[in-house]
């Protein structure tokens, strides 16, 4: 298939539907899924025809590499209704381009463009009543790329399925947030698989963050694996500080996912006037801002909940309450980046794309 030619996706469609069942007021987010589904499976080294099909369950041989070396990459964005009853994406090009360079750090075949994005487009045509409109209302998008050939030896595989599914999410807000710096553990190491998304990366993290919650914190505060004496990401989104009127927050790196709210915030900050560092945030100095006051905001920052406040952290002994501003970084970008995915105000960046709904 190549990479310009117009898609041909077989459609078969769901005789009946299963949305008046579902309670939109109160979903729980990533546990509810709209009727059909988009699958691309890829055998003797092409992509064959996608096809949208009803959401179900499918066979998968026991031996499939993905379930013994974790071939497993997957993205997350949203869909976003606007006041004029259109659907509207949020930078779609960046996670397609993410994915793909997740796919060939894990030895997997790139997914063309026309499948990847087209068929999006598509399937959202198909289960556009699933994308609810008010601002807080989306339909959440989750790609990911899973490794089916069989057989336990230690190799890639040769066969991989595509497939996208959608989620209905309503206002992504998780409580008061307290994380703890980590001194032992690390999301991920030089040379490793940071910056893509892969699986593995998010089933390593559950450990460390359960004894983080026994010790009564949310999330934690990811540090670098050499020295941990350098801020990384927070939970699963990227991190930002606030010290007086300047942000920082660490580069993008081999350890570090190049997160497309990140970028967004890193835009809108540097044309607000904001200050904004990208550099290594040492430990030591966050520490330091927050005895003298002059540590003013931590948020994190990612797709689900676009962003995320941050009330107070740990740090071994030490606990440091952070104080509410009246001017607050996070609540101003925030609010500057949901007005642009709901199309309550321009955007200059031309970061949102329209779903065709004819």
């Amino acid at each position: 298939m190549s990479e310009n030619a117009p898609i041909d996706i077989e459609v078969i469609l769901s005789p009946t539907s299963k949305i008046n069942q579902v309670d939109f007021e109160s979903i729980t987010f990533g546990s509810t899924f709209s009727d059909h589904m988009l699958q691309c499976d890829f055998r003797n080294g092409s992509w064959e025809k996608p096809i949208i099909k009803p959401y179900e369950p499918f066979l998968i041989d026991p031996s499939a590499k993905v379930f013994h070396y974790g071939q497993a990459i997957f993205e997350g964005l949203k869909a976003y209704r606007d006041t004029h009853d259109k659907l509207w994406l949020f930078r779609p090009d960046q996670n397609y381009e993410r994915f793909n360079k997740s796919a060939i750090r894990m030895a997997m075949p790139e997914v063309p463009r026309e499948i990847f994005l087209d068929g999006l487009k598509e399937l959202l045509k198909i289960d556009q009543q699933w994308a609810k409109g008010g601002v807080g209302n989306s339909l959440y998008i989750r790609p990911f790329m899973i490794a089916i050939g069989s057989g336990v030896i230690a190799a890639p595989s040769t066969q991989y399925r595509f497939m996208i599914l959608l989620s209905p999410a309503r206002s992504y807000y998780s409580g008061s947030v307290k994380v703890i710096v980590s001194e032992y553990y690390s999301r991920a190491a030089n040379g490793g698989i940071g910056a893509a998304k892969a699986a593995a990366n998010y089933g390593a993290q559950f450990y460390p963050t359960k004894l983080a919650n026994e010790k009564g914190y949310q999330q934690i505060i990811w540090t670098d694996d050499a020295t941990h004496g350098f801020m990384e990401e927070s939970g699963t989104m990227n991190v930002f500080f606030r010290v007086n009127d300047t942000l920082l927050t660490a580069p993008a790196t081999e350890r570090i996912l190049d997160g497309v709210t990140r970028k967004s915030i890193i835009q809108l900050a540097t044309d607000n006037g904001m200050k904004i560092e990208v550099r290594p945030v040492a430990v030591a100095e966050i520490i330091a801002a927050a005895k003298t006051g002059e540590l003013k905001e931590i948020f994190g920052a990612g797709t689900a909940a676009v962003i995320n406040p941050i009330v107070g952290f740990g740090y071994r002994d030490d606990y440091y309450e952070l104080p509410e501003q009246t001017d607050s970084f996070a609540l101003k970008l925030k609010s500057q980046i949901i007005d642009i995915q709901y199309k309550n105000a321009e955007d200059p960046y031309n970061w949102t794309v329209e779903v065709p709904l004819t």
